[in-house]
């Protein structure tokens, strides 16, 4: 098998500074929150979510509605700056649907950009519009956030949680001018020079109106969404809106950085260490859980469900067919499938980790009775544990593992019993069978073989295995002796003072460690690829495939029935064409040639594809531009839809970054082919 070059010790380091950030982030988030709201009780959060008033729980839902109205103008604008108007009803769904995503997810996931490419594609707009769109979106919201930062420097530098008592005036206002020196510089060229070339690049800005439009409505927007947080906090002497709007940013930017599911753990500590002076921690956390299900909740499963619906209405038109009209099974769903899957699980692991702070109910007398009982004796211990095994699957979920599909499935199922068993309110096991259900059709998105199930079982996979297995016994060991506190969650019991010290440790590095080894089991096994030589050769070309002349290595797909030849060109690593093989095969190649571009640090391309895989480019994000005679890309992009009988050749690839440094490659690649 061989060895993919990822380009050293460093950049592999490199790649994963986002996910270290993360984790060191949402660390320090849980020890400032432990160490300074020691004596926070749920019984008190349970209170201060009874007393927000109707009134302030329906002013911020009206925020909330007027928020994601503010943000459908994001798109509006997108595609009118792309040069392709599309009806405000279709940009309001598309806008929707790709933000109820990117909350939840965070920017370094995949922030919407699956929902625009696959809902965009479908009303006409090729894939370079639907890039410029995604692009003008993203900074929108960016430049609406230095406007609003620059003015709270200014007007209220004092509520910059970390920074405010420790950084002098003087700093804070040159920080202002930073700021909105950005932004008038932005505005000051979309006036001027309108196009101008850097790093390579034709970057192509919008009028003046429409740069002034960007800033204001993005402004608009982190106003509206704060408010819906200002709304649910009681009156507290010194807490003006302007005050809270910089902890607010403060807090969303240290979410966006640790690059974690809607900025869980961090956005909620910084919260709450922001707010602290004006507000005991109850009604901060009790605010945090109403934003939370108005914000982020309800908009993921109101989104999920009008795209699966979608979805099913298109299914007849998303069939893709080959030149012999041959219809091509499809074994890989658009990303979003994957993206709404791994919210969704996170959230509702959240939602079990935070139990305790719900109503209880009278029992069900329809649950069996010996059930109940063994779920009365588990208290909250064992929800719990379930939420925070759902965090660890959802990570999985992300990187497409069939085992975490299915035991995410049977997780959520086995808590939804037990809420019920437990009388917990009745949309908590709503909820969750909700996500069993919004994650159970795509099956077939979740095609890669955990690490568990990958091959024989040796000691690297053995020792997580047992290692998994020693910490559920002595979890259920430790349930006995913590079952008569109020609330023994396990997070509560390593944080409760009527607990001793060793057993509070003991539990503490138990879950820790039954964690670890759910991801070491759960991790998807590395991307192989095989050197092509003569025995590929040949095994290729028994699959119908023209082999080329010159290349590195193949990449099989998952049933290893379809191959794709590659070689790797400065950043990229390049197919020499469509997969052959297997029909059941082909978009399986395709993915895992994306998977190993991302293992080796590189994007993927394809050179000479045809137009029967275009629209499984198209869910990769990836442009198709069409080829010459000699294998060089023509001026112009084209729409894969338009494509289903041609004989064209195309080059595939992320054609706004990766193709300048392409094209002189592959003038070296068309003399060799």
């Amino acid at each position: 098998m061989g060895t993919p070059r990822d380009g050293g010790g460093y950049a592999r380091w490199l790649r994963h500074a986002p996910a270290v950030l993360g984790v060191l982030l949402l660390v320090g988030a849980v020890y400032v929150v432990q160490r300074e709201f020691r004596s926070l009780r749920v019984e008190d959060i349970h209170r201060a979510l009874t007393a927000i008033p109707l009134r302030a729980l329906v002013i911020a839902f009206g925020w909330t509605l007027v928020a994601y109205g503010v943000l459908t103008f994001y798109d509006r604008l997108g595609t009118l700056y792309a040069g392709r108007a599309v009806s405000y009803r279709r940009v309001a769904f598309a806008s929707f649907c790709a933000y109820a995503l990117s909350h939840n997810l965070g920017f370094a996931a995949v922030s919407g950009a699956a929902v625009r490419y696959r809902l965009y594609a479908h009303w006409g707009l090729t894939t370079a519009q639907i890039a410029r769109v995604i692009a003008f979106c993203s900074l929108t919201f960016g430049l609406g956030g230095m406007a609003l930062a620059g003015l709270i420097l200014v007007i209220e530098p004092g509520s910059v949680p970390f920074l405010g008592d420790h950084v002098p005036r003087w700093v804070m206002y040159v920080g202002a001018a930073v700021l909105w020196g950005i932004d008038i510089a932005y505005v000051t060229a979309a006036r001027v020079f309108r196009r101008f070339q850097a790093f390579g690049h034709t970057i192509e800005l919008p009028g003046l109106r429409m740069a002034l439009a960007q800033v204001l409505l993005a402004t608009a927007d982190v106003a509206v969404t704060a408010a819906i947080f200002y709304a649910l906090l009681p009156p507290a002497p010194g807490l003006n809106f302007m005050r809270f709007v910089g902890v607010y940013l403060a807090s969303y930017s240290a979410g966006l950085l640790a690059t974690l599911p809607g900025g869980i753990g961090v956005f909620d500590g910084a919260m709450l260490l922001g707010l602290a002076p004006y507000l005991d921690a109850p009604r901060i956390v009790g605010a945090i859980l109403v934003f939370r299900l108005y914000y982020y909740i309800i908009p993921l499963f109101l989104a999920g469900s009008l795209f699966a619906g979608n979805e099913f209405l298109l299914r007849g038109r998303l069939l893709l067919r080959r030149g012999d009209g041959q219809s091509i099974t499809r074994l890989a769903e658009p990303d979003f499938a994957v993206a709404a899957a791994t919210g969704a699980v996170a959230l509702c692991g959240f939602l079990l980790l935070s139990l305790g702070v719900l109503e209880q109910r009278p029992d069900f007398s329809w649950i069996d009775a010996d059930f109940a009982a063994v779920a009365a004796q588990a208290g909250e211990f064992v929800p719990s544990l379930i939420g925070a095994a759902l965090m660890v699957l959802a990570g999985a979920l992300s990187q497409r593992v069939n085992l975490a599909w299915s035991a995410t499935i049977i997780l959520l199922l086995v808590a939804a019993a037990f809420t019920v068993a437990q009388s917990e309110p009745l949309w908590v096991p709503c909820v969750l069978v909700l996500a069993a259900l919004l994650v159970a059709p795509y099956r077939r998105a979740f095609y890669r073989h955990a690490r568990l199930l990958a091959g024989p079982l040796d000691a690297a996979t053995a020792l997580p295995l047992f290692a998994l297995v020693v910490c559920v016994l002595a979890l259920a060991t430790f349930e006995r002796h913590v079952r008569w506190l109020a609330d023994d969650s396990f997070w509560e019991v390593i944080l409760s003072p009527d607990v001793s010290n060793s057993l509070r440790a003991s539990v503490a590095l138990t879950v820790v460690l039954a964690l670890g080894a759910m991801w070491r089991l759960l991790r998807p096994r590395r991307v192989g690829w095989l050197p092509w030589n003569a025995e590929q050769r040949l095994r290729y070309a028994a699959l119908g495939g023209m082999p080329p002349a010159v290349a590195e290595g193949i990449v099989w797909g998952e049933a290893e029935r379809a191959g794709m030849p590659f070689r790797r060109l400065g950043r990229a690593l390049v197919a020499l064409g469509d997969p052959a093989g297997a029909q059941s095969d082909l978009v399986s190649a395709v993915w895992r040639l994306r998977d190993l571009a991302r293992q080796e640090g590189r994007a993927p391309a394809v050179w000479r594809a045809g137009p029967e895989l275009l629209a499984v480019y198209a869910d990769l994000g990836l442009t198709a531009l069409r080829l010459d005679t000699a294998g060089m890309p023509l001026d112009g992009n084209i729409d894969p839809r338009a494509l289903a009988g041609a004989a064209d050749t195309f080059l595939v690839c992320q054609a706004e970054r990766d193709l300048p440094g392409l094209l002189a490659a592959l003038r070296r690649l068309s003399v060799t082919a």
